[in-house]
């Protein structure tokens, strides 16, 4: 069984940073779709970034490019989320997700995600 779980979550001023780490376990690691998910009450939820364990490529949305970065490691079988420069626009529930990587197009878009973690909030203040 697909186990996923997160910590890192808190409260900080704009400005700030967290990383956010999701510990997998019950499958491989090593050619998998990782992905940290967001969702704010009222609205939408949406991908943040992910990223495909068998090459390392990574994928962000518009809204946190260049200041979150999304990272690997195999061995802890462990995925993070670095976030620096936090807006409060970035308050929410952050989610972990996962699912199988395809060998031939890796993770192409954020559908299909099929095993989730409980999720960890984010509060950034002004």
């Amino acid at each position: 069984q697909v186990q996923l779980v997160e910590s890192g979550g808190g409260s900080v001023q704009a400005g700030g940073s967290l990383r956010l780490s999701c510990a997998a376990s019950g499958y491989t690691f090593s050619s998998d779709c990782m992905a940290w998910f967001r969702q704010s009450p009222g609205k939408e939820r949406e991908g943040v970034a992910r990223i495909y364990t068998n090459s390392g490529e990574t994928y962000y949305a518009d809204s946190v490019k260049g200041r979150f970065t999304i990272s690997q490691d195999n061995a802890k079988k462990t995925v993070y989320l670095q976030m620096n420069s936090l807006k409060p626009e970035d308050t929410a529930m952050y989610y972990c997700a996962s699912k199988k990587g395809d060998p031939w197009v890796w993770c192409p878009s954020w559908l299909g995600y099929n095993n989730w973690g409980q999720g960890t909030q984010v509060t950034v203040s002004s």
